[in-house]
């Protein structure tokens, strides 16, 4: 498993290794935030497809390093549940999951072995090991995390704790990423001169949109992992009224097993429904805020960049959503609705970071 991931790793390492950028160490950083950002997306379609126990044990595959050398084992699984969780297919599908996870820790420590290093014997800002220790500490509990996801039999609230770390992570090195960007740009070019009020403004409506945006992301998680998505096959209505009938007591219980409820019982559908119901009216909520986000930092030219595609984002997020409802929820828009979650987390968080700096910067004065 280690040497497999370590060849998988070797590619993005080599590219920040020959690298012409001025600082191959922030281009290891940014190849990380996008192996992030692909980890986050092909995970989606990891338990899209079914394929979370496509091997039901970890790290390995029936203790072996691939499904190639585990193929009699799954063979045999799948012949007694050929529609069961275990089949060839899935078992490649999880299995590329763990090889991408591990590389990007593989990544991680490679960024803080360099870190260590050259703050050892320079001290240059750029290289100050806390954060990238951080980091790795960071991964390791998301690591951890998605081995219970396995060993838990994907229990929802560890499936969806998983996801909220994996979105924890692409914020955390997009924000190394920034800090690495703006370490090479001096401070007197961040840009034409804004007051000060309204960079603080922006900064302050980013962070509230950001924990918005956190509240979502569980509840679009807890609709995936307790496979609620189609409770509801009408839009605005749901069973064909504004507020239809709703357990939440059962729906937002969060320590039970897949499908069933905290004595044990099968889920009732109402249960699914209010799980459906409060994700899709939170996004309005989401609509709003990050949409407000956006009307005030689209005026400020160092800001503007960031807020059109973080409009984007917003506008096709909204569209993926209805579109899975309608459409009756395939595959590619669902992952679609996946990655449109992503790429909001990672473009908040640059617009969070550019707003802080823009404002301690001398320009902004």
């Amino acid at each position: 498993m280690a040497i497999t991931a370590l060849i998988v790793a070797l590619l993005p390492l080599s590219m920040a290794w020959i690298s012409k950028d001025a600082s191959r160490y922030r281009k290891l950083v940014w190849i990380g935030v996008f192996l992030t950002f692909d980890l986050i997306v092909f995970g989606a379609f990891t338990r899209l497809t079914d394929s979370g126990l496509g091997c039901p044990d970890w790290p390995g595959c029936y203790g072996l390093a691939n499904p190639f050398l585990a193929h009699a084992e799954i063979r045999a699984a799948e012949a007694l549940q050929p529609t069961g969780p275990v089949t060839m297919v899935k078992a490649w599908i999880e299995m590329i999951h763990r090889y991408l996870a591990m590389a990007i820790g593989i990544l991680i420590v490679a960024m803080m072995a360099v870190a260590w290093r050259r703050w050892t014997k320079t001290r240059q800002p750029g290289y100050a090991p806390g954060y990238p220790t951080f980091l790795f500490f960071f991964v390791c509990l998301q690591g951890a995390f998605g081995a219970w996801t396995v060993t838990l039999k994907l229990q929802p609230v560890i499936v969806t704790m998983h996801l909220l770390l994996g979105m924890g992570l692409l914020a955390l090195l997009t924000w190394f990423g920034g800090r690495q960007d703006q370490l090479l740009r001096p401070a007197t070019a961040a840009g034409p001169a804004v007051p000060r009020a309204r960079l603080a403004g922006v900064r302050k409506l980013a962070l509230v949109s950001g924990l918005v945006l956190l509240v979502q992301l569980f509840l679009g998680g807890w609709v995936s992992t307790n496979y609620a998505t189609l409770a509801c096959t009408e839009f605005p209505l749901c069973a064909g009224k504004l507020v239809p009938e709703m357990d939440f007591e059962h729906g937002f219980h969060l320590w039970r097993e897949l499908g069933k409820t905290a004595a044990g019982h099968y889920l009732p559908f109402s249960a699914l429904t209010a799980i459906h119901w409060v994700h899709r009216n939170f996004a309005f909520v989401v609509v709003l805020v990050l949409g407000w986000t956006v009307a005030r930092a689209w005026p400020i030219p160092a800001l503007r960049p960031v807020a059109r595609g973080l409009a984007a984002a917003l506008a096709l997020q909204a569209l993926t959503g209805v579109a899975t409802i309608y459409l009756n929820y395939p595959l590619t828009i669902a992952v679609l609705h996946n990655a449109g979650a992503a790429a909001l987390v990672l473009l908040l968080t640059m617009l969070n970071y550019r707003a802080k700096f823009f404002n301690d910067a001398p320009a902004a004065h």
